[in-house]
């Protein structure tokens, strides 16, 4: 085992890569066993989304995930994780209420649960108020604009935000506000790649894309996606790496199979008892 100190990835770095034209690489993750992988495999970001609640929870929105499922899984990350900065989102209500409540819930994520930032959605006034607070009260914050999709009641479906003139004007400045706040990187989801190009060259923190092109200063996509978990609808801005869905549903399919023929478990799968006892020592007769 190498007795190399491995170096934790921190928020001067990730600017330090924005300014080297380094690209920085993030996931989600809602479990220990993936988050192992993203962290051993040298992901600098790992995201514990909200998304978790449509992934792994089988909700339909991001709107009924609650806080305590969110410090739960939040918990199980970063027992996974030596390397990677840990992200926690703020679920829907956990920040909408009075600013003492939203610090205390941002704060769990970091005091409980050993998040190192939290992820807030949008850019009106008292969120950006919100975001001046949570930076004095020594929580690190990602900014979220273009398409927030705890807005889903209000938006009616997912879609790419920011196509039309004014639309645009108005996430640029909600980009730069959630910069002048405080905040040390901003998501960009699901907005024209010009419109990224834009926004990531007037920021001086990093651009996290999601379905925002390639100029943004770092990528970061839900792991179930990336991996093929699902064989159902995906967006356009995916790209499927491996498809895990198939893989599994082939492997159960051959366990199943194998267990109605009586080939497992077989010799190889099974424990004997020592040689020198016999049945008869056990009270058992042929």
């Amino acid at each position: 085992m190498s007795n190399e100190k491995i170096q934790k990835v921190t928020i001067p770095q990730l600017k330090l890569k924005k300014e080297s034209g380094e690209k920085i690489t993030a996931l989600t993750a809602y479990d220990f066993p993936t988050a192992k992988i993203l962290d051993a495999a040298g992901i600098d970001i790992i995201l514990v989304g909200d998304s978790l609640g449509m992934v792994v929870l089988g909700y339909e929105t991001t709107i009924p995930v609650t806080m305590e499922e969110m410090l739960h899984h939040t918990k199980a990350v970063v027992r996974g994780v030596k390397r990677a900065l840990v992200v926690a989102d703020m679920p829907y209500l956990s920040f909408h209420l009075s600013q003492e409540e939203s610090i205390f819930n941002a704060a769990r994520f970091l005091k409980e649960a050993g998040a190192g930032a939290v992820k807030i959605e949008g850019a009106s006034k008292k969120r950006l108020a919100l975001i001046e607070a949570l930076v004095d009260a020594e929580i690190p914050v990602m900014g979220h604009v273009g398409l927030t999709p705890q807005s889903i009641c209000h938006l009616g479906q997912f879609r790419v935000i920011g196509k039309h003139i004014e639309e645009a004007k108005k996430i640029v400045n909600n980009a730069l506000n959630i910069e002048k706040a405080g905040a040390f990187s901003v998501v960009l989801e699901s907005i024209p790649l010009e419109l990224a190009r834009t926004i990531t060259e007037k920021l001086a923190v990093p651009s996290i894309g999601i379905g925002a092109g390639p100029f943004c200063d770092g990528q970061i996509l839900v792991f179930h996606d990336l991996a093929g978990f699902s064989n159902g609808y995906l967006p356009k801005f995916v790209k499927k790496y491996a498809d895990l869905h198939e893989s599994l549903n082939k492997a159960v399919e051959n366990y199943m199979e194998d267990v109605k023929n009586g080939k497992f478990p077989d010799d190889s799968h099974s424990y004997h008892l020592k040689s020198k006892i016999s049945l008869d020592e056990l009270g058992l007769k042929k």
